[in-house]
């Protein structure tokens, strides 16, 4: 059975009309970069829960949640109409295998993203171990207008700060101001984003950490597999380790 704490929101952050970030003072159990809670609160006399990745670093003292407001959703339209000082339950026990602690060692990493998907992955980076398992690090974040792409004073002083880093913005749906444009699989498929990388193929010493929405996991997944790549798993060392996120 769950264990839920009350958290207090202490900074409530607009990015864009539709995606907000939200800190919250909570007393939770110790979890490890990638992993996942859920947040709920009571609506109508019934509590409504959603799993949420964490954005921040398991060394900081705020959980830091990333959002997108969906128009009639059971949670996020709630969330999006609370304030500093209000309350949210926070599931005390965080989830989920999408850590590094679950990832093989490689030369390459690459973690491709969608839309709020980079969540985990900035949990990850903030955490810092990467730098000493890769290489080479790239992430790659799919969204459709440059303004969705939120936190770039932290990637970007992360690439100042690690020149091992590689950052490469993903626009469908405008030209864009950094970056390429397209989505993630048709520009891994064309060989755009691997020649934007600086590279003449894909590394068969590389790791995918692959974060969005359902189609794009399987899409992704699939067109890694028709490249030789092989999925992990616990019992057998492989190249792409994937999460859901809808």
């Amino acid at each position: 059975m769950a264990q839920w704490v009350t958290g207090k929101i202490v900074e409530f952050n607009w990015w864009t009309p539709s995606l907000f970030s939200i800190k919250v003072a909570a007393g939770i159990k110790p979890f490890i970069a990638g992993q996942f809670t859920k947040l709920a609160l009571n609506v109508e006399g019934r509590r409504v829960a959603r799993a949420y990745s964490f954005v921040n670093s398991p060394n900081d003292p705020l959980l830091e949640f990333y959002l997108i407001e969906v128009p009639d959703g059971r949670l996020s339209s709630h969330l999006a109409t609370l304030d500093i000082g209000d309350t949210v339950e926070v599931e005390a026990v965080a989830h989920g295998f999408f850590t590094l602690e679950e990832t093989p060692k490689a030369e390459v990493l690459w973690m491709l993203s969608t839309g709020t998907a980079i969540g985990p992955f900035l949990s990850i980076i903030a955490d810092g171990k990467l730098w000493e398992r890769y290489e080479r690090v790239i992430l790659v974040h799919g969204v459709r207008h440059n303004t969705d792409l939120t936190y770039q004073d932290s990637i970007l002083a992360t690439a100042s700060l690690f020149k091992q880093f590689t950052y490469v913005p993903a626009i469908t749906r405008e030209k864009p101001e950094q970056g390429l444009q397209g989505r993630v699989t048709d520009l891994l498929s064309s060989g755009a984003l691997i020649k934007h990388c600086g590279m003449n193929q894909l590394n068969k010493n590389s790791h995918f950490m692959i974060c969005g929405n359902p189609q794009m996991v399987k899409d992704t997944t699939q067109l890694l597999l028709d490249k030789g790549f092989k999925r992990h798993r616990r019992a057998e060392s492989g190249h792409i380790t994937v999460e859901q996120y809808w």
